[in-house]
């Protein structure tokens, strides 16, 4: 049914509204970013474009400059530490490294896992792929505190190598994102009908074969919907990062220690929260298309 040009523009100022709404906190962190303290603490009134921008909480951040060697003392910073303190070069490779490693180890059992799930008839089926869903249910902070002890006896924390750190909190993070993706693939899977598979099979291809070359490239908008969406979860976790890790500092924690006995670092907090938001975005651009098409997989029957 097509609407009337006055309800269509209706529409598109609601869209227009919703996203400006949601886009609005990012925007001010932003800005935020930008802002010398006396800009963003002024007592009197909310300042919005009426300053000067400064790069400088960016320059301490993300390229370890001194805080002294930019004259933080004129109007930059309410902390007391060293440029060092602020320095989080290694805390965006930490969450890089983890976040990609965590994200491939999780699609890729994810895939292979949904794959049978969708194809393969067995008892108990359905009750597992319940129970599946179920892990998703349970909050990481109930299991914390028996999967520090684990962790300490079987050597996967940061104080045994900085190696053994990273595959302490991939495997984790990928534990805690496997339900969510198997069920995702699975959904997706589901949508490609069983006919190609044996068809193919009937053309003389294995059963690994028919899922390589055939029923995986068909479903690569569901793999990169999970794939973003393992990234992010990843990316934004804070907890486990916090208690599992001494050494390595991923951002949500990195950011954290921004907090001083002077006063919150929100320059700073701003600067690197913004910094943080854009490994997210690249690697939703790059699998865009992948991705809006994942996303509706299997919203439209024909």
């Amino acid at each position: 049914m097509e609407l009337s040009r006055p309800w269509q523009i209706l529409r598109d100022a609601a869209a227009v509204l919703v996203t400006a709404l949601f886009m609005f906190p990012i925007f001010w962190w932003a800005l935020t970013s930008i802002k010398p303290t006396y800009a963003m603490f002024d007592k009197d009134r909310v300042v919005w474009f009426d300053f000067v921008p400064t790069l400088i909480n960016y320059a301490v951040t993300l390229l370890g400059r001194s805080r002294s060697e930019l004259a933080i003392d004129q109007g930059i910073g309410m902390g007391v530490a060293g440029g060092s303190a602020y320095d989080s070069r290694y805390s965006i490779m930490d969450s890089i490294v983890i976040s990609v490693g965590a994200t491939a180890l999780t699609v890729s059992i994810a895939v292979l896992a949904a794959y049978a799930l969708s194809r393969m008839a067995f008892r108990g089926r359905n009750a597992f792929l319940n129970w599946v869903l179920g892990q998703r249910f349970m909050p990481p902070i109930a299991i914390l505190i028996p999967l520090v002890g684990i962790y300490n006896t079987v050597g996967l924390l940061d104080r045994n190598g900085r190696l053994m750190g990273y595959l302490g909190l991939i495997l984790i993070y990928a534990l805690m994102n496997l339900p969510i993706a198997v069920l995702l693939m699975k959904s997706f899977f589901d949508d490609v009908p069983k006919d190609v598979d044996e068809a193919a099979m009937i053309d003389g291809a294995t059963r690994g074969q028919t899922f390589r070359r055939i029923v995986l490239p068909m479903v690569r908008g569901g793999v990169a919907a999970a794939a973003v969406l393992c990234f992010i979860f990843s990316w934004t976790e804070f907890l486990l990062a916090l208690f599992l890790t001494s050494d390595i500092r991923t951002v949500p924690v990195k950011i954290q220690t921004f907090v001083t006995s002077t006063g919150n670092e929100w320059g700073f907090i701003a600067a690197l929260g913004t910094a943080a938001t854009i490994p997210g975005f690249i690697f939703i651009l790059l699998v865009q298309r992948h991705l809006v098409r994942g996303l509706t997989l299997g919203s439209l029957k024909e």
